[in-house]
């Protein structure tokens, strides 16, 4: 488990709680400093006092304080919404304290890599990255030393890996389910 100096709130869509595919419960479990909290409305006070000095990881829009712009330190707190861009969206305009926090966009350079999660999941862009890889981004922004993530980028292609032979091997049981004993004249 890696001790990450910036403390990371997932805000997690209840649709993506139980999906295999899922990599929140992968950072979760990875990072020290990492809670997960599931809902589309959170408290607002809650929401407030765990906010403190935080960054929303978010593409910018026009009146959103970027935090590259801002002359602040940088945050104590990284907030990431974990949901398809339509429930993340959901979550933003359902939560408006959030729309308040100055906002962490990744860099041009990160924005076009490719995706590690490409093989799970259909993306509308193949720059489209998992919570993990752009939460693993975000951090290797703001926290010094960014190489010490690198651990967690390895073990999100194991997991890749993993699911993808998971899925070869269930395709190759249900086509032989479908398909039926060989018939022998």
């Amino acid at each position: 488990m890696d001790n990450n100096a910036v403390a990371l709130l997932l805000l997690q869509h209840p649709d993506e709680q139980f999906e295999a595919k899922g990599t929140a419960r992968l950072l979760s479990l990875s990072l020290s400093r990492c809670t997960v909290w599931v809902g589309e409305q959170f408290d607002a006070g809650a929401l407030a006092q765990a906010t403190r000095g935080a960054a929303l990881l978010y593409p910018a829009s026009a009146d959103s304080v970027s935090v590259r712009d801002d002359a602040s330190p940088p945050p104590t707190c990284l907030v990431v919404i974990d949901g398809t861009w339509r429930k993340s969206r959901k979550i933003l305009m359902r939560n408006p304290l959030l729309q308040t926090l100055p906002r962490l966009a990744l860099t041009a350079a990160d924005s076009t890599t490719p995706s590690r999660y490409a093989a799970l999941r259909i993306a509308q862009r193949p720059q489209q990255l998992s919570t993990l890889e752009a939460s693993v981004l975000a951090l290797q922004q703001i926290e010094p030393a960014p190489e010490r993530f690198a651990p967690l980028l390895a073990a999100m292609d194991g997991f890749v890996a993993a699911q993808v032979t998971r899925r070869r091997a269930l395709t190759v049981v249900l086509k032989r389910r479908h398909v039926g004993p060989s018939a022998e004249p």
